[in-house]
């Protein structure tokens, strides 16, 4: 079963959605930046829970879109014009590029993070989750501390498991030290296949892959692989290469497992954010909020297609199979 659990560190309620949209002002117009590095879809459930609390694009809202198309360094340049339209705030989403990007564009302007692949407090972005400060605050997942989960999963996948290569770019190099320490935690030797310069060799990487001998693949999360995440798909089935992932987007496009949170939930839950501060809120005083359950997603076609069997003790623990 789905879970869509989350953690806040005040009283519940605070960023609760309402029964009934509340009323907004007769003829104020909020203009809502969304700064978007790929992906633009999974910002879709935002967009529709901002239409519970009663803002209407074309009415009571205006989204201003701006996309990368996975070319970061377009990000600042982007930000920067949605400082200058004077948003009243700004969603940041997915990679810590965004949100260096909003950030350097403007610390006035209130700005929404969905912090993905990196950890906003260590990066200095916020003060404490309690009390973020300034003009940052949000929803965080702390996916370093979901590494050395997905490689005793894919452990518990492969007993015989002796050799993982991780596919990773520089913008996940946390994530890539987290996967490279849980492996050698558990005796396994690492291969790494770093990606530079996009767009991506995937299939040379896949290929360095089978050539060393690899039981199985780990990938990171950033935004340029999961826009990719068919194409990895494919070539891990083609290659015969298990892989576990971080989200389960991957596991749907088909990669053999996911074990993360609910990435559409994480984006509904920032509109509740948005919500409240055009109503008055001050990002500094809203606690960042915390995924606190997590989906194991199986991909038996795929399990199928790569001659594996999946142990019953895991099937038991998996949120869903996909057959």
């Amino acid at each position: 079963m789905e879970r869509r659990t989350f953690m806040t560190l005040v009283s519940s309620g605070l960023l609760a959605a309402p029964l009934a949209a509340e009323a907004q002002q007769p003829g104020k117009i909020s203009r809502v930046g969304i700064l978007v590095s790929a992906n633009p879809r999974v910002y879709d459930g935002f967009a529709d829970e901002l239409r519970k609390f009663g803002y209407i694009d074309g009415q009571n809202l205006a989204l201003e879109f701006r996309n990368a198309e996975g070319n970061v360094e377009r990000l600042p340049t982007l930000a920067v014009e949605l400082a200058r339209l004077g948003v009243d705030v700004i969603l940041a989403g997915g990679t810590e590029a965004s949100l260096r990007a909003a950030r350097q564009a403007t610390t006035t302007i209130p700005v929404v993070m969905v912090a993905i692949d990196y950890d906003p407090l260590a990066l200095g972005y916020i003060a404490s989750l309690a009390r973020p400060g300034g003009n940052v605050t949000g929803v965080f997942l702390q996916q370093l501390e979901l590494t050395a989960k997905r490689m005793d999963l894919l452990k518990a996948t492969l007993p015989k498991l002796t050799r993982v290569a991780i596919l990773w770019d520089a913008s996940a190099t946390d994530q890539f030290n987290a996967a490279d320490a849980a492996s050698r935690s558990l005796g396994i030797r690492v291969q790494p296949l770093e990606l530079r310069s996009p767009p991506y060799d995937f299939r040379g990487a896949f290929a360095t892959a089978v050539k060393d001998r690899a039981d199985a693949l780990f990938v990171v999360t950033s935004a340029i692989l999961f826009r990719e995440r068919v194409q990895i798909a494919q070539l891990a089935v083609k290659n015969r290469l298990p892989v576990v992932f971080a989200l389960r987007e991957f596991a749907e496009a088909g990669g053999l497992m996911s074990y993360g949170t609910n990435l559409p939930e994480m984006f509904r839950r920032a509109a509740a954010y948005v919500d409240k501060i055009l109503k008055g809120a001050k990002p500094a005083d809203l606690p960042v909020e915390q995924p606190t359950t997590y989906q194991l997603v199986l991909n038996l076609k795929t399990a199928k297609a790569l001659g594996l069997t999946i142990p019953p003790s895991l099937l038991v623990r998996a949120d869903e199979v996909i057959q």
